[in-house]
């Protein structure tokens, strides 16, 4: 992937240069931080996913290192529902459990693993300030948020600083823009969209060049829909026989401990 955008950078560079020779006396304009063809990917792509519900899978892949250097990986699959503006039901399930997250537009309830023990808190009364206020106040890690907020063009560009179009990669026959951007200090995001009106997002890689190992997120896309009907019960979690309710916790909800 490297070379492939040395290369497109190598090649953007000569254009410019040859571009400079030819037209010498004519004044050059400064090139935008985000260009247009990546800004109107991503607004495309925030468009579709304003829809008022819809339903998709990621596959996610996180790359840390241990205390002795060693890079690890740690796999989630996350199928989520989304009804706007105050449903949302994500299931997790990964190497380390499974976790599920039910908010029903009043409360939110996090289940973990046979769902035996679980955590219920109030919530705001629309997606965006329920994310805020569970991965904020409460630490729980939703790394696909962005998407689901009332503007995911502008959330996904908070903080960055720089963003292109790559070229155009095939991905299981189907054409996809691939975007690159940066967010100071250190990170890169690399961001495949479909190249068409509703550009609905493929693939996202997240690199950050200056923790040690430059670990990275990267997370697949699957399986969109707009054309669901979910019910309320598909966001209210029914807790089973004996089930116990806890403080919200992360040590409480891993492993059924």
């Amino acid at each position: 992937m490297k070379r492939h955008i040395a290369l497109a950078i190598m090649l953007l560079s000569g254009a410019v240069a040859v571009s400079s020779v030819a037209r010498a006396d004519e004044p050059q304009k400064p090139q935008p931080a985000i260009t247009d063809d990546a800004s109107t990917a991503l607004i495309q792509m925030g468009k579709t996913l304003l829809g008022n519900q819809f339903s998709f899978k990621a596959r996610t892949i996180r790359v840390y290192e241990e205390e002795n250097g060693q890079p690890l990986h740690i796999f989630h699959t996350i199928n989520a529902e989304v009804r706007r503006p105050d449903r949302l039901a994500v299931h997790v399930n990964g190497d380390d459990g499974q976790t599920d997250l039910f908010y029903d537009g009043k409360t939110v309830t996090i289940a973990g693993v046979d769902k035996s023990k679980y955590a219920t808190i109030n919530a705001p009364d629309n997606i965006e300030a329920m994310m805020k206020e569970v991965m904020g106040r409460l630490q729980v890690d939703f790394p696909l948020a962005d998407f689901l907020t009332n503007a995911p063009n502008k959330a996904f560009l908070t903080g960055v600083t720089t963003g292109s179009e790559v070229g155009t990669a095939m991905v299981d026959g189907v054409a996809y823009r691939h975007l690159f951007f940066t967010q100071p200090p250190g990170i890169e995001l690399e961001l495949w969209v479909a190249k068409d009106q509703q550009a609905l997002p493929k693939r996202l890689i997240v690199t950050y060049r200056l923790l040690p190992g430059q670990p990275n997120f990267i997370a697949e896309f699957s399986d969109w829909n707009f054309a669901i009907h979910p019910s309320d019960a598909d966001f209210t979690f029914q807790p089973p026989a004996g089930a116990t309710k806890v403080e919200l916790k992360s040590s409480n909800l891993e492993g059924g401990k």
